[in-house]
């Protein structure tokens, strides 16, 4: 009898099987600590295959942070419907994230954790995802601040440091949530509307709150 022949898989599949694999191992044990043996052998592929593919284990990472970096812009654009009232979109698009982040871990640990840490190049590929998540959240605090009537011409820099703080601090809250046992994507999103939205009505109110003046 004749060998049996399989099927040759397609590259850009066999690509996605290798980033699936180097997304796992770099999340779970840190990318100093990964090795190509690892990730070749996790992905079922030779440690030669991978380096044909994706060059070097710089490169490798590199491609793991740009492919879970757009999956999670994706997945937080995908969750806000246009049309429904402000707070609906931000609430919708947080529970977007959290969701995903909670369902992709070692994606999540790969952005939050292991890029920032390990050089710039692999920092400036994360700080770029940033950008655009912040200025989504930036337009929709404005299209708030325009829907409530209050104060539809908040300063520049009030909406630039609000989105900024409310991007951070859903980034810290995703990573205690993925390492609490039994938080849903629900609680985190919750918390962070209490925390952020009643606090932008009343900037919208006109009524911020102002430090103590020292005597």
């Amino acid at each position: 009898m004749g060998a049996v022949k399989t099927k040759r898989m397609p590259r850009a599949v066999r690509e996605q099987q290798m980033l699936d694999a180097a997304v796992r191992i770099f999340g779970q044990r840190g990318y100093m600590a990964a090795s190509m043996d690892e990730i070749a052998e996790l992905a079922g592929v030779s440690k030669p295959l991978v380096y044909l593919y994706l060059n070097s284990k710089e490169d490798l990472f590199t491609a793991c942070i740009r492919r879970e970096a757009a999956a999670l812009t994706a997945a937080v654009r995908a969750g806000v419907r246009p049309g429904l009232p402000a707070d609906r979109q931000l609430w919708d698009g947080l529970r977007a994230f959290f969701a995903h982040t909670a369902e992709h871990p070692d994606g999540w640990s790969v952005l939050h954790l292991q890029a920032r840490t390990h050089g710039e190049g692999f920092a400036a590929e994360v700080a770029a995802m940033r950008e655009e998540i912040v200025a989504f959240v930036t337009e929709l605090i404005v299209v708030a601040a325009r829907e409530a009537h209050r104060d539809p011409d908040l300063p520049e820099r009030e909406v630039a440091g609000l989105a900024e703080a409310l991007v951070g601090a859903a980034e810290s809250l995703a990573t205690w949530a993925n390492a609490t046992p039994g938080t849903t994507a629900r609680q985190p999103a919750a918390t962070l509307m209490n925390f952020a939205w009643a606090g932008l009505g009343n900037l919208m109110d006109g009524h911020p709150w102002t430090p103590p003046v020292r005597p």
